[in-house]
């Protein structure tokens, strides 16, 4: 190898070793803000359970919640692109009129197993009458939803509050109700679970990029060990 490609070969994994040092850094920021998220969502979850036909100020985010209402199976929509135990499906959320007062709040019923992950077929996952519904409040963002009609039924690939404000005749609060598992509930829509408040991957990806930027360090002191072209030793 000629001086010049070893030269350019150096430079080139100090590079790599120092883009790898800051992307390992960088998820490690990402860790303590998701550690910090948690800790505030953890604190959330331990409050008392929040009555939402009262009206309760405050952030709901997080929150235990109790809702009682009517489900507006006309405005049910599906949150495609879902998956429960390797099984492609979508998610039913219904909006439920609170009995009360002028507001709804989106209810996400539970996970309904379908092959393409966009449609479903919902027949008998209807529940009339006034509903008693348990659950989390998790947040709702806007943008970028991108919602389909498929089969008379409005499917989004994530839940935008500004796009399904705009679709109902009254306003709903800024949360979804993930409702909570109850074997008194039918089998179909099969309830989930909040998301886990855990590190997610962003330590091991820091970890990741830490051992590519000491791969490339070793591979850098080996290069410049290594005799230069034409040089056979002693």
């Amino acid at each position: 190898m000629s001086s010049r490609a070893r030269v350019l070969l150096l430079a080139f994994l100090a590079l790599t070793a120092l883009a790898c040092v800051r992307l390992g850094l960088w998820q490690l920021s990402r860790l303590r803000e998701r550690r910090a998220v948690n800790a505030a969502a953890a604190a959330a979850r331990a409050r008392p359970v929040a009555d939402l036909n009262a009206g309760e100020g405050g952030t709901l985010a997080h929150r235990r919640v109790r809702a009682v209402g009517e489900y507006d199976a006309g405005h049910e929509m599906l949150v495609r692109g879902q998956a429960m135990r390797e099984q492609p499906g979508v998610h039913v959320v219904t909006p439920l009129r609170l009995a009360g007062r002028r507001e709804g709040v989106l209810v996400l019923r539970g996970f309904v197993p379908s092959a393409d992950a966009v449609s479903a077929d919902l027949t008998g996952l209807g529940a009339p009458g006034e509903r008693s519904v348990t659950g989390v409040a998790l947040p709702l963002t806007s943008g970028r939803g991108m919602p389909l009609e498929r089969n008379g039924v409005t499917t989004w690939r994530r839940l935008d509050l500004d796009g399904i404000r705009a679709r109902l005749p009254y306003p709903i609060l800024d949360v979804v109700l993930v409702q909570a598992p109850d074997s008194s509930l039918p089998r179909f829509p099969r309830r989930i679970v909040p998301p886990a408040l855990d590190d997610g991957p962003h330590r091991d990806y820091a970890i990741q990029w830490f051992a590519f930027a000491i791969t490339a360090l070793v591979v850098g002191a080996v290069i410049v060990r290594w005799p230069p072209a034409g040089v056979t030793g002693p």
